[in-house]
């Protein structure tokens, strides 16, 4: 660092951040040799806070505001430092800005499958990807757990543990959901919710909340997607008996549109016949088949009657 920021550094006595990022979780305010001015200016926007850290220890933490650092607004600090007196003197301080937003942008997915048990289709794999919502709840909390000394601390940092802790804790929640598989469709706002719930309280010692989460579709092997295909296929159809007297009807007509083909009439006449049959058991007694009568005998010679010649 050049004499000249060092200057600047020792003359600007405003520390504030203005976020130009969409993925910044926390950013550490750079002053040389991290010197602040007391009484200098502390300018907290909203969705932000403010942590002062002394010597590796956290010291005060600002919500939204304007501040003027001074020993009572920092009494922690003061404290830590040994002030008693209310030194006008330059202290020496991080200070980290925490975004407090929420960050919408988080996806998450299975790499693998996860294994249910359904009660009509048996042992099922089910993939399933969505999206989520994360924000820091606990400033704190998230400094000492997960960032550390990171002057910038991104989503792509912690996305991965997120998924992960998500993909760990989806299998449960849909089996214990008891919800069929051919109604998860219309469950996944609620299997959503429970997941969410879940997850806060699960992230709760690292300081993130997981204020909404998305599945966006739950999807099965092709075996399964061919399976169901067929059963809505025969839902569909509805009385087999009757699809198959309309396809024939269908037939019928098509064959009597081609009366020159010797297939067509072959088709026409043995279908004919299966309808006829098909409308005689149908009417019941009315089309019963009476028996052919037998062929006549020749009667005895009568008496006296003259032979054939």
């Amino acid at each position: 660092m050049g004499l000249m920021d060092k200057l600047r550094g020792e003359l600007i006595d405003i520390v504030e951040w203005l976020d130009d990022s969409r993925d910044t979780i926390v950013w550490r305010f750079p002053r040389y040799h991290n010197e602040i001015k007391m009484g200098a200016k502390l300018v907290v926007r909203e969705s932000q806070t403010a942590v002062f850290v002394n010597e590796g220890k956290i010291a005060d933490v600002f919500p939204p505001g304007t501040y003027t650092l001074e020993t009572r607004n920092l009494p922690i600090l003061s404290t830590l430092k040994g002030w008693k007196y209310g030194f006008n003197s330059p202290f020496k301080a991080e200070v980290y800005f925490v975004n407090t937003r929420q960050f919408t942008d988080m996806k998450w997915g299975t790499q693998n499958p996860v294994i249910l048990r359904d009660a009509e289709f048996g042992v099922v794999r089910v993939r399933a990807f969505g999206a989520f919502a994360a924000r820091v709840v606990d400033p704190a909390q998230l400094l000492r757990e997960l960032v550390g000394t990171d002057p910038q601390f991104r989503t792509e940092e912690v996305q991965e543990y997120l998924r992960q802790l998500i993909v760990g804790r989806l299998g449960g929640a849909l089996a214990t959901a008891g919800v069929p598989l051919l109604d998860l469709a219309a469950h996944q706002d609620a299997i959503g919710r429970r997941l969410a719930a879940v997850l806060t309280e699960e992230l709760a010692e690292v300081g993130i909340a997981i204020p909404k989460f998305v599945i966006e579709n739950v999807s099965v092997p092709p075996e399964v997607e061919q399976a169901l295909d067929k059963r809505t296929s025969m839902g569909a159809v509805g009385d087999l008996d009757r699809y198959t007297r309309f396809q024939a009807a269908n037939a019928m007509e098509a064959a009597a549109n081609n009366p020159g083909g010797e297939a067509g009439a072959g088709i026409g006449l043995g279908l004919g016949m299966a309808m006829g049959q098909q409308m005689a058991r149908t009417m019941g007694g009315g089309g019963a088949t009476q028996p052919a009568p037998a062929p006549a005998q020749p009667s005895a010679a009568q008496p006296g009657a003259a032979e054939p010649p």
